[in-house]
């Protein structure tokens, strides 16, 4: 006599799908944390963009793995980490800037590294948005979240956001932007002068 057969959820049909592929699943965990959460939960970036997670090689991107590297791909909205001794290799997905004018493309570096920062507008920032505050410190409206890796080049920086929605999107004003479990995972693997590259 036959079963009858049960519907398969959304998670564990993406999950076989996405295995099906040979394309890279982020292990992280992404149920919301909080009731605010829930209720204006948006679909993970892994699946809106799943085509975007695929493994890449440094060997085209960056000449030695000294100090590490990070590859931020703009339009796959995605950021590739190797350690200097290739042993450790790690994917996220990333929030982007919002129009091509705030994007900044090439090679840098970290220069500062700052567990919860605290966060001024650019003067451009405040021209195209008045009403903003020109000081945020460190806590829950800080739009830099939990960690901070600092650039060579002024203003820019690699941080988390306490915004989930943001991550996967056109959502920052020239950043790269990650969740806060994430940046705090590569704030602890990166070290002052890990290369980064943006394309």
């Amino acid at each position: 006599m036959n079963k009858p057969s049960l519907p398969i959820p959304r998670r564990v049909f993406l999950a076989g799908a996405t295995s099906l592929t040979g394309t890279i699943v982020l292990s992280q965990n992404v149920e919301p944390s909080s009731d605010f959460e829930k209720e204006n939960a948006v679909p993970v970036v892994s699946r809106r963009n799943i085509s975007s997670f695929r493994m890449l090689d440094w060997r085209p991107y960056f000449k030695t793995l000294r100090n590490g590297a990070i590859l931020s791909d703009i339009s796959s909205r995605t950021i590739h980490f190797w350690t200097e001794d290739e042993s450790v290799y790690k994917l996220y997905p990333t929030s982007v800037p919002i129009t091509d004018d705030l994007t900044r493309k090439g090679r840098t570096e970290v220069v500062r590294k700052v567990v919860g920062p605290s966060w001024r507008p650019t003067p451009e920032m405040l021209v195209r948005n008045p009403e903003w505050p020109e000081f945020i410190g460190p806590g829950p409206d800080n739009p830099l979240g939990s960690h901070a890796l600092y650039l060579s080049w002024t203003y820019y920086r690699i941080h988390g956001t306490h915004d989930t929605r943001k991550i996967g999107r056109k959502s920052s004003n020239g950043c790269i932007g990650l969740y806060n479990e994430q940046i705090a995972e590569l704030f602890n693997l990166t070290k002052l002068g890990t290369q980064v590259l943006i394309i």
